[in-house]
Order: C-alpha cells, then structure tokens, then sequence
C-alpha cells in the first residue's frame, strides 16, 4: 500500500560536516523531528521529495551560555527547553511556550530549529525569539552568518536562509526585564494558536511581538515606542491595532484577532508593572 511517505528519498547523516556537504550537491530538505513536514507530506502540501535527516546530528542539541549569550542548538528540541535549568534561569517564558506545543510526543520530538525553519505566523516560540532580539545561526559548505532573526522571515513560510544553508543554532543576549507570554487557541494545550504574545518589560521599556496576526511573526515596534514616550495604554493598544494585519480564517477572524491581541497587551502592561 502507498503511503505519503512510500516515494520519499530520505538520506540521514550524523555529522554537521556532512549535512552542509549534502546541502552543497544535492537539492534535500533538512528534517528532524518531523512535526510539521509529515503533516504537509500527508495533506500534499509539501513539493519537496528529497530529504536530509539531520535527527541524528548530536552537534546540534547543546543548550549553554557564550559570553553571556544564551546558545540553543537547532535540535533542541521543547522537552530539552522544559527540563532545562538554564533556559529556567534565562528565558523561563521559552518553557511557558514549550509546554504548550502539542502533547509529550510532540514535545519530545518538535526542535526549536524546526519551528524557526517552518516558518509559520502561528509558531510558539517565534513570538518569545522576536520579541528578545534573538539571532539565527545559519551554516554553509563555505563558512557561517548570523541573522538578526526579526530579519530573518521574507514572507509568509519564507525566509532568508539559502538551500545550502542549515539552522544550526539561535542565541539570545541576556534579558532584562519581566518576561510574560500568553497563547490564545481553541483549547489549553494541542492547538494551534488564534494569537500568541511575548514581551519584555523593563520600566516602560517594553519590546513586544505576536504571532498569527500577520504573514510573519511581528515584533511590534510602533507600539513599543508609543508605550516609552508615555502613551497611555489605551492609545497603544489602537496603535497596535493599526501594526497588526490578521486575516479571517478557518481557525478566527481578522477583527477577533485584533480585539485579542489589544486585551493581550494590556494585560501584559498591567501584570508586569
């Protein structure tokens, strides 16, 4: 019986090393835990038949601090982010979000690289990486760059990394301040999100980013700078109104969206005073 999965050509490899050269000569896809890519591959959504299974590429799990950066290998993956003790100390609203992610299986196979990679409006933990100035690793077969990652999406599911390039890390400068994240979906937990909110504040400093309200996750700048020059609550949240441009869908509506995302900022303004 053919399945989805019946005319894939799947090549695994072990090494970082020998993933940028696979990405080098042939045209494959990086697939680790396969969260998302299967669910694609199963609705015929996906064009892509010729993959690289990266699961293996012990490289790329370490969780540690750099110069005061926090490092995420691209295969951590959200049960990694939940029992981590540094992430706990550093970003504790990164396992606020992992916890969220589906159920335990999702979790234990879900990758933080995966979920940067996919690219969707909708990812959990995009909003927590926009909103703390986190940077994308990406490494080729001829050497390495790192992209400011509320820089790194071109469009909706669209990025700025390379076919030959691979997520091999994400790091995150120290962060100061209050952290709060919230997700709004049809049920607690194993939904996709309506809207999903991460912030910072630091007196009426506060960085600020939602996602599914827009074709990439949105770091919301003009709101942050109405909120640091005084503005009152109420007049931030109709300048956030105007920043975000949700769409109706089979998961909400535009206007719900906007509503939601409003009462998400004030709360966030007042549970973080």
């Amino acid at each position: 019986m053919k399945t989805a999965i019946s005319t894939l050509d799947v090549r695994g490899v072990t090494t970082v090393r020998d993933a940028l050269a696979a990405l080098r000569d042939e045209e494959r896809t990086p697939i680790a835990g396969a969260t998302d890519l299967f669910v694609a591959l199963n609705f015929g959504t996906l064009a892509s038949r010729r993959f690289l299974d990266i699961w293996r590429v012990d490289e790329l799990r370490g969780i540690a601090v750099n110069a005061d950066a926090l490092v995420i290998g691209a295969l951590v993956t959200y049960t990694d982010l939940i029992r981590s003790p540094i992430i706990a100390a550093r970003l504790p609203m990164l396992i606020e979000a992992s916890r969220l992610v589906g159920g335990p299986q999702i979790q234990n196979r879900g990758t933080i690289g995966g979920n940067i990679a996919n690219a969707s409006p909708a990812g959990d933990s995009l909003p927590i990486l926009a909103a703390v100035d986190a940077t994308v690793v990406l490494r080729s077969a001829t050497g390495e760059r790192r992209v400011g990652f509320n820089e790194f999406y071109s469009g909706y599911r669209a990025s700025v990394r390379r076919p030959d390039e691979l997520i091999v890390a994400v790091e995150i400068p120290a962060v100061s301040g209050r952290q709060w994240f919230r997700k709004v979906g049809t049920r607690a937990a194993q939904a996709i999100s309506k809207v999903v909110i991460a912030g910072v504040r630091d007196g009426r400093a506060a960085r600020i980013a939602l996602g599914s309200v827009a074709p990439t996750v949105v770091r919301a700048r003009r709101t942050e700078e109405a909120l640091a020059n005084g503005a009152s609550i109420d007049d931030a949240v109709e300048v956030l109104r105007r920043e975000i441009v949700p769409i109706d869908d089979v998961r909400s509506t535009a206007e719900y969206r906007r509503l939601v995302s409003g009462n998400l900022v004030r709360r966030f303004w007042t549970e973080t005073r």
